[in-house]
């Protein structure tokens, strides 16, 4: 690939010559080859380009006039960074090393089915009845449990768990160790418990004894160009299967409990955890380690903030923050009367001692 060819791609601008070869993009400061390609999309990092060994620079369109003179031979402008970055690192990416076929330590049982082009690691098991989509990739110790579908065009990375009935849509990638379709956590006891008390009451008034497993009957379903990350984990529905919708991007260590329904196109970061049977609208944005109580609803567009603590349900198209969540405007005002307390704190004293004074008495420590 050229300059040109790498500038048709991402849609830059071009500056200079079309004819410079490129290879992989990197860091100025570690950009050591020719055909390295710089990339300075922060102004911060122009003066790095002066001293690398790369050729080509990706730039900001409003900093090209601050490029160093003669520091590269072409200059990539683009006017919006992160998806520049996006498709220059898909570009770039290598392909999975899986040969396609199946390796001969695999286990595929009698039954199940295997697409055009598929590609099965070392040590995976395929169970009966289960379907894997054309050109998918299943790495090493991968399991698909029966009857469970994956679509075409699938990346299911080493270690991951595919639970029996389980259906992942088309173009979904699923990272190191995730989990799909585990049963629910959901116990009942016999009598009223503690749980059930203090939602009743804010009180515990009960004990919990001989706690009964509530079986997943469900399972779980991806929709297409879903992407799941390491050590995530996805719980199957009681009846029905916990939803995931389409594009809906997932972050390392989340827990989707069961009977959740997540719509698409959502982001939910590092840690998030959301119980049973909540219901998440479409392009919701979860930050890091937000939680979300069982049986609520949040509504399209919403976003929580980093470590929100989603109680009740939230309306759409606003932004959360703080424990229990409340609307941002809301969560920075008692932050800020949190902090003037000490002050009214004081200014009480004051107030009070100035009453003793003018009653006669002792006015008291200042």
């Amino acid at each position: 690939m050229n300059a040109a060819a790498l500038a048709a791609l991402l849609q830059a601008e071009l500056h200079g010559s079309g004819d410079v070869p490129v290879g992989r993009p990197r860091h100025p400061a570690e950009a050591a080859a020719v055909d390295d390609v710089a990339v300075a999309m922060d102004r911060d990092l122009l003066p790095l380009l002066a001293d690398c060994a790369a050729r080509v620079a990706l730039v900001h369109r409003d900093a090209v006039d601050a490029v160093p003179d003669g520091a590269v031979d072409a200059i990539l402008a683009i006017g919006r960074p992160r998806l520049a970055m996006a498709r220059i690192t898909e570009a770039c990416a290598a392909p999975p090393a899986v040969a396609c076929g199946v390796h001969p330590s695999a286990v595929v049982d009698d039954g199940a089915r295997l697409g055009e082009g598929v590609a099965i690691g070392p040590f995976v098991h395929v169970a009966a009845g289960a379907v894997i989509g054309d050109r998918t990739v299943l790495s090493s110790h991968v399991s698909v449990g029966a009857g469970a579908r994956i679509g075409a065009d699938g990346l299911i990375h080493a270690g991951v768990r595919v639970g029996a009935g389980c259906t992942v849509g088309a173009h979904v990638i699923l990272h190191h160790n995730a989990s799909i379709g585990a049963d629910g956590f959901s116990f009942v006891t016999p009598e009223k418990g503690s749980v059930e008390s203090a939602k009743e009451t804010g009180r515990v008034e009960a004990t919990n004894a001989g706690l009964v497993r509530i079986h997943s009957l469900g399972a779980v379903t991806l929709g297409d160009h879903v992407e799941v990350g390491a050590c995530a984990c996805i719980d199957r529905g009681t009846l029905s299967d916990t939803i995931v919708g389409d594009h809906t991007k997932i972050d390392d260590l989340v827990l989707i409990g069961h009977n959740v329904r997540v719509g698409s196109h959502c982001m939910l970061c590092g840690q998030v955890g959301i119980a049973g049977s909540a219901i998440v609208g479409d392009r919701v944005v979860l930050a890091g380690q937000v939680g979300v109580a069982d049986h609520v609803t949040i509504g399209d567009d919403a976003v929580v903030a980093a470590g929100g603590g989603v109680g009740t349900s939230l309306k759409g198209r606003a932004v959360y923050a703080g424990t229990p969540a409340v609307e941002r405007e809301q969560a920075f005002e008692t932050v800020m009367m949190l902090r003037r307390l000490k002050g009214l704190f004081r200014d009480v004293r004051a107030l009070k001692g100035a009453v003793r004074a003018l009653q006669g008495g002792d006015p008291g420590p200042a």
